[in-house]
């Protein structure tokens, strides 16, 4: 019986190969496949004996490292569900999502800001058992070392089963928990292999594992491949580089962010990355400058994808080949995801070239968002398809293009304005690092632009400089009213530039 038990699985067929490399740790932890299995059966073993069942809940509030592995593996193993929580949420909306998804446990890391979040549930009746991973007085350490190892499985667990709640970004109120089922694992796996992974590679994963980019989108399929996965607990530039030659990393995944700031590193200049494949790009369209620079600089070559909590995460992506001819799309589906655009307003098929909104379907969609079947009736249809919330369209030779979330677009003067098309022709300006437009309230026109960007170190232009560019390339009604100049942009643990907080600049 294997469903769940992808560790034990693997061991049949490579149990010496390097399974993860943890650089959390000084110096860094090497396992081998056999050794996590043997760490996630202790865990299984011990979460048993504290009464944990099939479809009880284990949570995690920890910067990332081998312990999430850890608990991954073992409630496959007891078909008990993973929620890791996003510890730079405030402890009121934890405490929130804490009493809607109900985990009997809570690992935690000791850093400031888990602690933090610890010690305020501490103090609330209806917390579940928290247990330190690192300091003194902690089992944890004892339980993967010295815990019993004898092999644990689910016999009823299937492949319908949830083996992971991941909250969503969450547009309105609280986010939501998407049910990833074993099912999803396993099809998001087939994906990825199919776009080209391969059990011979080496990963280098710097996104936050509470998010389906860090423990989904490559991490847990190379796993189950036979690949080997390099975990940082969090970026830096600096780092990034030098484990990159240094460990032959041969699969980079980023945000554009990400990218533009290993090349501002001090040692991108004498940094050596010809063990690269090719770097992933997801998140935002990739500068098609910046590709031409680490080409040009480093020889290295780029992929795009796109992916999202609830489907996948591996849906579409764009080969190396065409990453600069159909630079700005998302490429085309994964071989098992099923896409269709369709009319916001008539509901029907939209021809080439025709912008509405991206629905999916295929076997890695989500079972549905956990407690809430109002939300998952909203996005799920009865004939499978899932609505994605994103602006897209196809051109004739079936490169998918997003044009923008339908919740980012905004109206001016009547007009539909697309931040995304700004955001591009920003990139393009040579002093421009990091941008991002938001729409704001206008008495005249309804909503009008607003662009934040940060400029390149040693570039001096002003606002009226950025907003003459915009005003030479772009159409008027689609010309930002006014331009900030900020010294940093708020960046999101995956490395996304938050609006959020650039609304709450302007509100």
């Amino acid at each position: 019986m294997y469903i769940g038990d992808y560790l034990d699985r693997r061991c049949v067929y490579t149990p010496d190969g390097e399974a993860m490399i943890d650089l959390g740790n000084e110096p860094p932890t090497r396992f081998t496949f056999q050794e996590m299995n043997i760490r996630a059966n202790r865990l299984a073993n011990w979460l048993k004996s504290q009464g944990i069942q099939k479809g009880d809940r284990v949570g995690m509030i920890a910067l990332d490292g081998m312990h999430f592995y850890d608990a991954f593996f073992a409630c496959g193993k007891l078909g008990a569900i993973l929620v890791p929580f996003n510890w730079r949420l405030h402890p009121k909306e934890i405490h929130e999502l804490i009493q809607k998804t109900t985990p009997k446990i809570i690992f935690y890391s000791t850093e400031a800001e888990p602690e933090t979040i610890a010690n305020y549930l501490s103090e609330k009746k209806d917390s579940p058992s928290l247990i330190p991973l690192t300091g003194s007085g902690n089992s944890y350490e004892h339980i993967i070392t010295q815990g019993n190892e004898k092999p644990v499985t689910c016999e009823s667990l299937t492949e319908n089963d949830t083996a992971v709640l991941l909250f969503t970004g969450g547009t309105t109120g609280l986010p939501k928990a998407a049910k990833i089922s074993h099912k999803q694992v396993m099809w998001n796996t087939m994906n990825n292999l199919l776009a080209d992974i391969l059990g011979t590679d080496k990963y280098l994963n710097v996104f936050p594992l509470f998010h389906a980019g860090g423990l989904f989108a490559f991490t847990i399929p190379m796993l189950i491949l036979g690949g080997t996965i390099v975990q940082t607990k969090s970026f830096d530039p600096e780092q990034i580089l030098h484990i990159i030659e240094e460990e032959n990393i041969s699969i980079f995944a980023g945000v554009p962010t990400m990218f533009q700031m290993l090349i501002n590193a001090d040692n991108w200049a004498s940094s050596d990355l010809s063990s690269l494949r090719y770097c992933m790009s997801g998140g935002a369209p990739m500068p098609v400058p910046l590709m031409q620079q680490y080409n040009q600089e480093k020889g290295v070559v780029f992929r795009q994808g796109f992916g999202l909590t609830e489907f996948g995460p591996s849906v579409f992506s764009l080969s190396v080949k065409d990453s600069e001819q159909k630079a700005g799309s998302i490429g085309k589906p994964n071989f098992f995801v099923d896409a269709k655009i369709e009319n916001i307003e008539t509901k029907e098929q939209v021809l080439s070239n025709e912008t509405g909104e991206l629905l999916l379907r295929g076997p890695s969609v989500m079972s549905g968002y956990f407690e809430n079947p109002s939300a998952t009736e909203a996005v799920l249809e009865d004939d499978g398809y899932f609505h994605t919330g994103d602006l897209a369209y196809k051109d004739e030779e079936g490169y998918f293009f997003i044009v923008e979330r339908l919740k980012d677009m905004f109206i001016s003067g009547g007009e539909n304005v697309f931040p995304a098309e700004i955001e591009k022709v920003l990139y393009a300006h040579e002093s421009v690092a990091m941008c991002s437009v938001i729409g704001v309230n206008d008495e005249k026109w309804g909503d009008v632009g607003k662009a934040f960007i940060t400029l390149k170190p040693g570039k001096q232009d002003d606002e009226n400089d950025i907003l003459q560019y915009l005003k030479d390339n772009l159409a008027k009604y689609k010309v930002p009213k006014s331009v900030e100049i900020l010294e940093e942009m708020p960046i999101s643990g995956a490395g996304k530039i938050l609006k959020t907080e650039l609304r709450k600049m302007v509100s």
